[in-house]
C-alpha cells in the first residue's frame, strides 16, 4: 500500500488559528511586551516607524557646498594626484575630464604610463591624444624631471594657450 501525499492549496489550518490568535490578542501582547521591557517594545516600535518617515525640509536650511561654475567653457589643467593618477580636470569645477595615465614604480625609481587597454586602464586614451602624448610613455622621473615637470609637459601639450 502507498501513501500519497499532496500538497493543499492555501495556508494551513494550523498557521490561520496562530494568525487570528496572534491579531486578536495583539494589544494583550503589546502590554505584556511594553512591561517585561519597561516600556522598551513601544520606544522601538516609535523608532522604527519614526526612521522610515521621509525628511521634512520645512524650517531647515539648506546650504549646497558645491563649488560655483564661474563659466560654461571648461579651463582644464593636469594635476597629478596624491595616488599617483595623471588626470585632467577643469579648474572652475575641479571635476576630472580625462584619465592620462598614472605614475608607477617604487621609491627608486618612477615611470609614467598612458592611460592604454596594454597598460590595464578601462577607459583608454583617445588614438589623437595618444599620439599627441605618446613621447611621453614610460618617461623616467627622477631629480631632474619630477612629476610637476611631467604635469606642465603634458599641459603643454593638450591645453591649448589661445587666452
Amino acid at each position: 500500500m502507498v501513501d500519497i501525499f499532496s500538497k493543499r492549496e492555501g495556508p494551513r489550518l494550523e498557521d490561520v488559528k496562530a494568525k487570528r490568535l496572534l491579531s486578536e490578542n495583539a494589544g494583550t501582547i503589546r502590554k505584556l511586551a511594553d512591561q517585561i521591557s519597561n516600556g522598551g517594545f513601544s520606544k522601538m516600535r516609535a523608532d522604527q516607524a519614526r526612521r522610515k518617515q521621509e525628511p521634512k525640509p520645512e524650517g531647515l536650511i539648506i546650504h549646497d557646498m558645491k563649488a560655483r561654475v564661474s563659466s560654461e567653457t571648461p579651463e582644464p589643467y593636469v594635476k597629478v594626484s596624491l595616488n599617483n593618477r595623471v588626470v585632467l580636470v577643469d579648474k572652475s569645477t575641479g571635476r576630472q575630464m580625462q584619465l592620462l595615465g598614472e605614475i608607477r614604480g617604487n621609491f627608486m625609481s618612477k615611470y609614467f604610463v598612458l592611460a592604454t587597454k596594454d597598460n590595464g586602464f578601462l577607459s583608454p586614451l583617445e588614438d589623437d591624444m595618444l599620439a599627441a602624448l605618446a613621447h611621453l610613455e614610460g618617461a623616467d622621473l627622477t631629480g631632474d624631471f619630477t612629476d610637476s615637470d611631467l604635469a606642465q609637459a603634458l599641459e603643454d601639450l593638450i591645453v591649448p594657450r589661445g587666452k
